[in-house]
C-alpha cells in the first residue's frame, strides 16, 4: 500500500470511529438527560428506567436534537414542570459534555 492509501484508509478508520463516539455520546447524552427529566417529574426508580428508554427511542425520530427537546417540553407540559426552552436546551447541553466526559474515560 502506497503513502496516499494509507492516509485514507486512517482518515475512513477515524471518521468511522468519530461516528462511533459521537452516536456513544448522543445516547450517554439521552439516559443523562432521561434521568434529570424523571428527577424533575418526582419519578419512581422504575418509571425513571422507562422513561430514560422512552428519551432514548425519541432520538431516533428524526436526525438532530429536536425530537428529543420536543419530547422533553412536552412531557414538562404534561406534567405543569416549569422548565423554560432555554433550560431545557442548557440541561441538554450539560448532558452532552458529561457524556462525552464519561465516554473518553472510559
Amino acid at each position: 500500500m502506497d503513502g496516499m492509501e494509507e492516509r485514507k484508509k486512517a482518515a475512513e478508520t477515524k471518521f468511522r470511529h468519530d461516528k462511533e463516539m459521537e452516536f456513544k455520546s448522543e445516547a450517554r447524552r439521552n439516559k443523562l438527560l432521561g434521568r434529570w427529566a424523571a428527577e424533575l417529574m418526582g419519578l419512581s426508580q422504575s418509571e425513571t428506567a422507562e422513561y430514560i428508554r422512552e428519551v432514548i427511542e425519541a432520538d431516533f425520530e428524526e436526525a438532530g436534537d429536536e425530537d428529543v427537546f420536543r419530547k422533553l417540553r412536552a412531557d414538562f407540559d404534561a406534567r405543569g414542570i416549569e422548565q423554560s426552552d432555554h433550560q431545557i436546551r442548557r440541561a441538554m447541553a450539560e448532558c452532552m459534555e458529561e457524556a462525552r466526559r464519561q465516554i473518553a474515560s472510559e
